[in-house]
């Protein structure tokens, strides 16, 4: 993720609802794709800092009532049209129960753990399910707490569902020790999960065979035969040299969930590093991404236990999990190119 400069000159992050140097208010633009100025106009509407934007914008009711997104939303020539949850707001359908102390902080805590990974997804141009386009299926988030019965974190059909309590970082903690995962954090978990929601989008009933060749027959064991064997046996002990993480060895959907979502990380960090908006990954070798990301990570890693801090970068890439990675960045590549040209098409006949 870059940093970017309010009409001050200051610095604003992805998070920014004021600038802090000159107290104006911070917005996400959906229309530059910037965290920018939030410039008033004399209708209590608002434009876009960015000089080269300059949309007109007003906030999302998230932002305004809610205190849990900085995001705008254009201005519609018709006051029908006109929306009053953002880009971003609009893909969440369940929220945590506000009455309940607490849960406003970890609502705000899914909402910007969500719209950071989306960054990352629009970044590479992945197609997303939306109400107003055909994509299939369409992308929700349900952010719901256990009540009568477990919520358990994961996806169906487009759903992605996160539990409230992985906002809660001693329990997430205290999850992450039990599983025994080297990293369990919310946007990885958003990663993982619309790892699942693409192989449904991309593979799915068009690259079956191709992605059963690399990562296995999902058919066969079925899932919830491989899932009880997974927690009854684990990982097999060699599991290191195939596969990303234990739990990806449990099913192939498992194991390209937890591959695309480290893909994810390799594209999001390596942006941040290079600190470049807007960075086109789909024409750069995906062996030299995948040794820059472990640069990287070392420098990290490093840095991380000087601090006594758990390593950034855990995961080892031997050449079978390596090609997987690089099945992934083909596949998004692929998929992200298409999505650019359909925008354009859209742009000239519009």
């Amino acid at each position: 993720m870059k940093t970017f400069r309010c009409v001050c000159n200051n610095q604003l992050f992805f998070g920014n609802t004021v600038c802090l140097a000159c107290q104006r208010e911070a917005v996400f633009c959906p229309r530059c794709r910037e965290v920018t100025s939030l410039v008033p106009n004399d209708d209590g509407t608002f434009h876009c800092g960015k000089e080269s934007c300059a949309a007109h914008l007003q906030k999302c009711h998230n932002y305004v009532t809610e205190f849990v997104c900085n995001g705008g939303i254009e201005i519609s020539d018709d006051p029908e049209q006109q929306q009053t949850l953002c880009e971003h707001c609009r893909l969440t359908e369940v929220i945590p129960d506000l009455t309940i102390e607490g849960n406003r902080e970890l609502w705000a805590r899914l909402e910007d753990a969500k719209r950071r990974v989306l960054y990352t997804i629009e970044l590479l141009n992945l197609p997303i399910g939306r109400t107003e386009n055909d994509v299939e299926p369409k992308l929700v988030f349900d952010f719901e707490a256990d009540l009568d019965t477990p919520v358990y974190t994961g996806h169906d059909n487009g759903r992605i569902i996160i539990n409230i309590r992985e906002a809660d970082d001693v329990e997430r903690e205290k999850a992450r020790v039990a599983f025994r995962e080297p990293q369990r954090t919310l946007v990885g978990h958003f990663r993982h999960e619309l790892g699942h929601y693409y192989w449904d989008t991309l593979i799915k009933g068009q690259r079956e065979e191709e992605y059963r060749a690399l990562f296995g027959d999902e058919r066969s064991p079925d899932y919830d035969t491989a899932l009880a064997a997974y927690y009854q046996n684990g990982p097999a002990a060699d599991w290191q040299g195939n596969y990303i993480s234990a739990y990806a060895t449990m099913h192939p959907w498992e194991d390209f969930a937890e591959t695309f979502g480290t893909y994810l990380d390799l594209v999001s960090i390596l942006d941040t590093a290079r600190h470049r908006n807007g960075r086109d990954f789909r024409g750069q070798d995906c062996a030299k991404l995948l040794a820059e990301y472990q640069q990287v990570g070392i420098l990290a890693n490093e840095l991380n236990r000087e601090m006594g801090l758990k390593d950034l970068v855990p995961e080892v890439f031997g050449p079978k999990v390596a090609e997987k990675i690089c099945y992934v960045h083909r596949l998004v590549a692929n998929a992200g190119a298409s999505t650019k040209d359909e925008k354009r098409l859209t742009a000239a006949t519009a």
